[in-house]
């Protein structure tokens, strides 16, 4: 099996020079190339990196090309760069792994990956255990986003969520390897031959909802995401979005969610899920208040949401495709 990995660079020059070095680390033994993708950074760093990995004796092991995007189009389209270059041969990988400029696989982590793909032709799309860099797991595994599990997250109230546990978006991370809806893109191995089937990212999203789009199309075309307990990544986080500084929720997160339910659901749906996410917000803001919690989230967020989605009311309207039914997560042996 040929393997392509990619790893996409946005400002982070020194950081993906690290993640090309685990990476190689993680495909030794395997027959594969990497690609490096500079989203059209605009600081130096498609230049750093060529000339670091130029200089780095352990970088001369394997073919790493790295190649810039012209424009920066987001996670998807950066991705999408990278894939449609194929292997420097000119042909196209068994398998495509995407992985973040600010993550560290672990030496077995790809190939964990690869033999789970193997062995479990039903899945399309495997991805990792993800933890950060003080060894706390991170959340990356989810369900779909639905209308019920909008109103359930924003509540924030353990009695609605006990109620609508099933619906909740994020998984409790699983001490197992199972079937999930979709999976974060930190570290994520998809075969080439769905990804020929169902097409590459949506580049209409620039960031956040990408990768639930592509596992919700793979899911239509038969194709399961699974999470592969023992495939480890260390991951920084946030390095290039900074969302963890985010003061206001950005334009790009807004038009992100509006497509993802109008692509997905239709316009009606997606008016539906907004309600109950202003709902459960105003059950917050209620419950905050009365308790005098602390405030969560970017300021102003029910504001924006709301002057965000009556401007998108009267933008054109995709076709609406078929809805798979959400999954729960289901062990994979």
């Amino acid at each position: 099996m040929r393997l392509l990995t990619i790893i996409l660079n946005y400002r982070t020059a020194d950081m993906t020079v690290r993640s090309v070095q685990a990476a190689l680390g993680a495909m030794h033994g395997l027959d594969g190339e990497i690609t490096v993708v500079d989203n059209d950074s605009g600081d130096g760093s498609f230049e750093t990196i060529q000339a670091r990995l130029a200089a780095a004796d352990w970088a001369q092991e394997r073919m790493i090309r790295v190649i810039q995007s012209g424009r920066n189009g987001g996670f998807g389209a950066g991705n999408n760069v990278g894939i449609r270059a194929g292997l420097s041969d000119g042909t196209k990988p068994d398998y495509v792994y995407i992985l973040n400029s600010d993550a560290f696989p672990q030496p077995d982590a790809i190939r964990k990956l690869i033999a789970h793909l193997d062995s479990h032709p039903e899945a399309g799309f495997a991805g990792s255990y993800i933890y950060g860099d003080d060894d706390e797991p991170h959340m990356t595994q989810f369900r779909f986003p639905c209308a019920l599990g909008e109103l359930e997250g924003a509540a924030r109230t353990g009695p609605i969520s006990r109620l609508l546990k099933n619906h909740a978006m994020p998984i409790p991370i699983p001490q197992e390897t199972c079937r999930v809806d979709w999976l974060a893109g930190a570290s994520m191995l998809m075969r080439q031959s769905v990804l020929d089937d169902i097409g590459l990212f949506d580049e209409t999203f620039f960031l956040y909802f990408e990768e639930t789009d592509l596992s919700l199309r793979a899911l239509r075309a038969g194709h399961e995401t699974h999470f592969v307990r023992d495939s480890e990544v260390m991951h920084i986080g946030s390095v290039s979005t900074g969302m963890r500084q985010w003061t206001r929720i950005p334009v790009y997160w807004l038009d992100s969610r509006w497509h993802y339910y109008t692509k997905n659901h239709g316009r009606a749906y997606a008016v539906w899920a907004t309600t109950l996410r202003l709902l459960g917000e105003g059950i917050w803001q209620v419950r905050r208040i009365l308790q005098r919690k602390a405030a969560a989230g970017p300021d102003h967020f029910s504001r924006d949401l709301i002057a965000h989605h009556l401007k998108a009311l009267f933008r054109p309207l995709p076709g609406r495709p078929r809805i798979p039914r959400a999954t729960q997560p289901m062990k994979v042996e």
